[in-house]
């Protein structure tokens, strides 16, 4: 099977929803390999143009370098091509650079760079980061942009001067002013990923910038749901967004904004709800106390009979 090219790659995953599966785990805390083919296989039922592996929802940052790759190969060796599987790749340079080869041997059709561990840096910093693991590559590489990793245009625009592998922008930070200059200057360039976190909350708005797709956490659960809104948001259908917004999305925002780390641990405890158990989530993330998973069970089963699903049942 040949592999798609970069701008292949950038091309198919903007134009549709993505995901990032959650990883599932053992009781005794080791990757579950059974469990994530499993999921993986439910859901490439559903239209999704791309799975992040070992992403954020992923929680790459509790994987070892070779749990890492294990879960890449398993995403690739069970998605059959069916979907592109991009591979989570971060922490230091050397690090970012190793991952890069080895998820690109275990057939990874993308990379998405997520920030540097720990430091701040400054733009020829971050911009020596980023070319050495596009160097690193043959495959397409998507930029994260949040937290310590913050690439402004003038930055973005000479790294993608420098390395025609780079072929995305995911923002993680919201920053409206920057997007805009950012998409002005690099125009489609670039395919541009809403990546804030519950990024259903921007979707239309961001829609008008230019962002056609971003990456839903809450597909691992509720993959109906995830498809239709993205849907709504591609018609522009802004009252039965805002209904999927009031209905689910702001009910389970404010269950997630109660702890750190809970944006991981809502899509695994959401997961439980609907009978694909994943496990605990690794520390030093928490898992939702049971009255919230209750809450949760409860939002989940409301969806059926919700103002959303009347106006998606019209629509259809």
């Amino acid at each position: 099977m040949s592999r798609m090219t970069p701008k292949e790659m950038a091309s198919r995953i903007g134009d549709g929803l993505l995901s990032f599966p959650v990883t599932p785990f053992r009781p005794d805390n080791a990757f579950d390999e059974t469990r994530y083919r499993s999921n993986l296989e439910w859901l490439c039922g559903y239209e999704v143009a791309g799975l992040f592996a070992a992403g954020g929802t992923g929680e790459f940052f509790s994987l070892s370098p070779a749990e890492v790759l294990k879960v890449v190969a398993t995403a690739v060796d069970e998605t059959r091509g069916r979907v592109p599987v991009l591979a989570g790749i971060g922490y230091g340079t050397a690090m970012a650079t190793q991952l890069a080869i080895g998820a690109e041997a275990a057939g990874a059709d993308g990379l998405l760079l997520l920030p540097p561990y720990l430091v701040f840096s400054e733009q020829e910093g971050l911009a020596a980061h980023v070319e050495a693991v596009c160097n690193a590559t043959k495959l397409g590489v998507i930029v994260y942009n949040r937290d310590n990793a913050i690439l402004n245009e003038d930055t973005l625009e000479k790294l993608c001067q420098r390395c025609p592998n780079l072929v995305g922008y995911k923002d993680g930070i919201g920053d409206i002013e920057l997007m805009t200059r950012i998409h002005l200057r690099m125009g489609d360039r670039l395919t541009y990923i809403g990546g804030l976190p519950t990024a259903e909350t921007f979707a239309l708005p961001y829609l008008e910038m230019g962002v056609t797709t971003y990456s839903s956490a809450v597909f691992n659960f509720v993959p109906e749901f995830s498809t239709k809104f993205y849907a709504a948001v591609r018609r522009r259908d802004r009252e039965t967004v805002q209904a999927g917004l009031r209905d689910f999305i702001l009910p389970l925002i404010a269950i997630r904004n109660r702890k750190r780390g809970y944006a991981v641990s809502i899509i695994k405890a959401g997961m439980k709800v609907i009978g694909r158990d994943s496990g605990h989530v690794r520390s030093p993330l928490t898992d939702l106390t049971p009255a919230e998973t209750e809450e949760l069970t409860a939002l989940v089963a409301l969806l059926e009979t919700s103002e959303f699903a009347k106006r998606e049942l019209a629509a259809a």
